[in-house]
């Protein structure tokens, strides 16, 4: 698969290939591909989706029992890698995506066919976090219109909550994150009211979302990975039927701790990967959208640079100047 560009991806140990966020032309396909053909555009994508066991069948799940995430980082069905070095040395596979790199290999089950007329720029942001948002607003949590939404960090997955949040007519959706600038970002993509919990004084986060709400948020999303935001989305919730969708990964391992006296008053938490998006059914139709001019991709994207500047790609993720930094193999 030629890849074109990608968004940023992640980190992790070496010596791997990183980038998870990518849009590619199928170059050659193995024996017994029968789904892809040379030439087709196509979406890595780093969770698997193999249309045939019980829980892809189901509307229930997205988390596949064949190829279930092990987080193994080489090929899903035999454990080796695709990949190796000048000097023949093997390099790891980094979420089975692999997209820094001008070609890579991927499993059937992790790559997803989309229209060809969509551009390759906005495709590619489709490949982890926009999706997530979007999905965790539409399918996880099905926000109707008229509720109250509180979204616990604004960056690119934040955002993209924000804005399916928007499109199924939430009435107030509420940001809260350290960084004042993210509330300009953030009306972009409806958001409403903005809480910055340095600016509470006394108060905390969840008092603060309770006064604007009228008693708490019915639906609350927490999108950085941190176990004292996920205890503070749950209690900004509202009692009877509040409900929060974890969305971050816990980045030190912690514990949360939650008082069960409030999930008999109704309160509920909801864990979920990919915001439950299925790639081979569900990113065709956000594809979709965004040619109807129903779904917004390019807002999302704050730079574009070679393949060659992506250091300043990464410098730029860190230092949190950035939403989504196209990186363009072909310049």
């Amino acid at each position: 698969m030629e890849l074109v560009h990608y968004s940023l991806g992640t980190c992790c140990s070496f010596p791997r290939i990183f980038g998870h966020e990518a849009v590619g032309v199928v170059e050659s396909v193995g024996e017994h591909v029968e789904e892809f053909t040379a030439g087709d555009t196509v979406l890595p994508v780093f969770l698997p989706n193999c249309n045939e066991c019980s829980d892809c069948e189901s509307q229930k799940s997205n988390i596949c029992s064949i190829f279930e995430n092990n987080f193994s980082p080489e090929m899903p069905r035999d454990g080796t890698s695709r990949f190796k070095d000048m000097n023949g040395e093997i390099l790891h596979h980094f979420l089975w995506v692999s997209s820094f790199s001008e070609y890579t290999v991927v499993d059937v089950t992790h790559a997803v066919k989309i229209t060809p007329e969509i551009p390759v720029d906005k495709a590619c942001l489709l490949g982890c976090g926009v999706s997530t948002g979007i999905g965790a607003a539409w399918k996880v949590a099905d926000v109707e219109e008229g509720s109250t939404v509180a979204i616990f960090g604004l960056g690119p997955v934040g955002l993209a909550v924000a804005e399916g949040a928007r499109q199924r007519g939430a009435l107030k959706i509420i940001a809260v994150d350290l960084n004042p600038e993210k509330f300009n970002i953030g009306k972009k993509f409806g958001v409403t009211d903005f809480v910055n919990p340095e600016t509470c004084g006394e108060k905390s986060v969840s008092e603060v979302i309770k006064e604007l709400t009228n008693g708490g948020a019915d639906y609350c999303f927490e999108c950085i990975g941190l176990a004292s935001l996920m205890q503070e989305a749950f209690l900004s919730s509202r009692k009877g039927w509040g409900k929060t969708v974890i969305l971050g990964v816990e980045m030190h391992g912690a514990q949360v701790s939650l008082n069960p006296y409030e999930f008999l008053r109704g309160r509920s938490v909801i864990g979920s990967l990919f915001g439950g998006v299925k790639p081979k059914s569900d990113i065709p139709v956000f594809a979709k959208k965004y040619l109807d001019n129903e779904l917004r991709l390019d807002e999302y994207i704050s730079h574009e640079l070679s393949f060659q500047d992506i250091n300043k790609a990464f410098e730029l993720h860190q230092e949190g100047k950035s939403l989504r930094c196209i990186i363009w193999m072909d310049r």
